[in-house]
């Protein structure tokens, strides 16, 4: 690939101000998503999840960490990744075997664990792509298997955003409403961050109906500032160790299988916005080594899977300014903030509805990530090999709602919808006859 011209790879070159702003609006791109993602679990684990400090010292570190690994010449920031919130879901719902008589914050560490393990999956990805090559180890993940297994996620999480906006109608509309106006009719930055804005936007709202003294339709209060008043301004993340069990890794290693799918699609994308092939150089095993021990580190510590993020993307094609230093400063802001409470315990308060309101576009973005995967790679359904995969893993994913639950030598195994899916589409693809060879 060549370089595109008006680019800017030294920000030094601007001068330090500039540049420090220009780390800003990287950290700004990410933080609206990354930030949601532990929101969303605490939904699932009824407050006692992820926390926003844990998860902002992850992201900044995770994506230091990915530098190094890739002989810091990728651009790319990792925040938090959305494809494990259906498995941390289904960790927050068992009950059975060992996790018959846990709380929520007793089952966070084990779907930890689980993640801990997706991310060791990315290395043995990334050693088999060193070893055989890009084309060959591909072939087992063609996109008639990894599509519909991004579909099966966004769908699967349908029905949590609607629970939430049913809280409150009114700040889920809005909330929904101002990111959609931002992101097809807003400029410049205001076009990159529509969540973070939607957010702050139906935010502001909730402030103001709560101090009239509205609350919501069920007669609870909009807000509870009483975790806000008790957090200090400087404070260490609170890290939680990780603990394993058979069952959790199986609800959330396989997911593994469509976030290095979302990872080699923005390698993919930010080589070509950068105009650099960094699918060859530094290589993607690199990339995939950084993303999947970050994940795992992150993890370890108590905190969300990690994964590239498209946002920030879109600030590298806005800003014309590739230098990787500018998104390690973003990350350094990240780390920065994770040691200030007050700020999370503000975040925390952001009401049910609004969470609802963003999550219904989210999920069914997720959703149609899947589905420009298959339209993209022209996925030919005319085939009858490629309709069976795909109706197998679609019935599986969203069929088996409550997972499928068997013993194995006296230790109770629960396999998730999309652990089943995933299996399904991975052996069916393999056994069909009429796979496409390279």
């Amino acid at each position: 690939m060549e370089t595109k011209n008006n680019a800017i790879r030294d920000a030094r070159t601007l001068g330090i101000p500039k540049m420090l702003l220009l780390g800003l609006q990287h950290m700004f791109a990410m933080f609206g998503a990354t930030i949601l993602v532990p929101i969303l679990v605490n939904n699932y684990f009824k407050g006692e999840g992820l926390t926003i400090q844990v998860t902002l010292f992850c992201a900044g570190v995770g994506t230091l960490f990915f530098h190094l690994c890739t002989k810091l010449k990728v651009p790319a920031f990792l925040g938090s990744s959305f494809a494990f919130l259906g498995g941390f879901e289904t960790v927050s719902k068992l009950d059975t075997g060992i996790f018959k008589d846990m709380s929520m914050g007793e089952k966070l560490p084990y779907a930890c664990g689980g993640i801990v393990v997706a991310g060791a999956l990315y290395l043995v990805l990334a050693l088999i792509i060193k070893l055989v090559g890009v084309k060959r180890a591909m072939r087992f993940l063609p996109p008639v298997v990894t599509g519909p297994i991004i579909i099966c996620i966004g769908l699967s999480l349908a029905p949590s955003a609607v629970n939430n906006v049913q809280t409150n109608w009114l700040l889920a509309i809005i909330a929904f409403a101002i990111i959609v106006i931002f992101n097809i009719w807003g400029k410049g930055m205001w076009k990159i961050i529509p969540i973070l804005l939607g957010i702050a936007g139906a935010y502001a709202v909730a402030l103001i109906l709560h101090f009239c003294g509205i609350t919501n339709p069920d007669g609870s209060a909009i807000f509870n500032f009483a975790e806000v008043a008790k957090a200090s301004w400087v404070n260490v993340p609170p890290f939680e160790f990780c603990k394993f069990n058979l069952t959790a890794i199986l609800a959330m290693a396989p997911i593994a299988i469509a976030s290095m799918m979302e990872h080699i699609g923005d390698i993919s994308a930010i080589s070509a916005t950068v105009g650099e092939n960094y699918v060859e150089d530094p290589g993607l095993h690199r990339t995939l080594i950084g993303d999947g021990l970050a994940t795992s580190l992150s993890a370890l510590v108590g905190g969300p899977a990690n994964t590239t993020y498209g946002e920030n993307t879109g600030v590298l094609e806005l800003s014309r300014v590739h230098d990787p230093k500018v998104i390690r400063l973003a990350a350094i802001y990240a780390v920065v903030l994770s040691f200030i409470p007050k700020f999370a315990g503000i975040i925390s308060t952001l009401p049910a509805a609004i969470v609802g309101g963003v999550s219904f576009i989210l999920y069914g973005m997720i959703a149609a990530i899947g589905v420009r995967n298959v339209v993209e790679n022209k996925v030919d359904f005319t085939k009858s090999r490629n309709l069976i995969i795909a109706a197998t893993i679609l019935v599986c994913g969203l069929g088996f709602s409550s997972g499928l639950t068997f013993q194995i030598a006296g230790t109770s195994i629960t396999l998730t919808g999309l652990a089943i899916a995933a299996i399904m589409g991975v052996l069916l693809n393999a056994i069909l006859p009429g796979r496409e060879e390279d």
